[in-house]
């Protein structure tokens, strides 16, 4: 019986192995598109009757007139250790992130399925949005780092259908 557990957990290793490397090499494939989204999930056997969902992602950006920095944005709760190499899923996931520069605001749109309103906690440190939700099993984390420096009291956001809108007032 240990063979078949030390199989499934051979392979679930090499799953998120294989997730890790095609993460770090998305820095690659994003100088070819001007926006690619993929995403998936899968759900893995922890043993005693118990799963994990593995959730991954990653969002390529860069900006339309070609001059800005293009961007590779994991997204999910697989996550490689960059130390050790080791690829693990995390109880916490980091959601979608969108960030849009209006003539008079910022806004950041947060993709998290599950979370409303009152589960949403919000701190501005700085130039720095520390994003935090949870509801039930469902928990999301994102340090988000903002091109200025933003007064926390011209903060404004709603999250309606697992969709967080959040607005700086410039």
């Amino acid at each position: 019986m240990s063979s078949k557990k030390d199989n499934v957990t051979s392979n679930v290793e090499g799953i998120l192995r294989g997730l890790g490397d095609l993460v770090q090499k998305l820095g690659n494939l994003a100088e070819k598109g001007e926006q690619l989204k993929r995403s998936g999930s899968f759900d893995i056997d922890t043993g005693g009757g118990k799963n994990t969902k593995a959730v991954y992602g990653f969002s390529v950006k860069m900006g339309l007139d070609g001059n800005q920095e293009v961007r590779v944005e994991p997204f999910g709760n697989v996550h490689r250790d960059e130390e050790t190499g080791e690829t693990t899923v995390q109880e916490v996931s980091e959601p979608l992130i969108d960030i849009i520069e209006e003539s008079d605001h910022l806004l950041i749109l947060a993709e998290m399925p599950g979370v409303a309103d009152e589960d949403v906690h919000l701190e501005l440190n700085g130039d720095i949005l520390v994003l935090n939700a949870e509801k039930d099993s469902k928990k999301y984390h994102k340090e988000i780092v903002l091109p200025r420096l933003f007064d926390g009291k011209a903060m404004k956001s709603s999250c309606h259908n697992g969709i967080l809108e959040i607005k700086l007032l410039m």
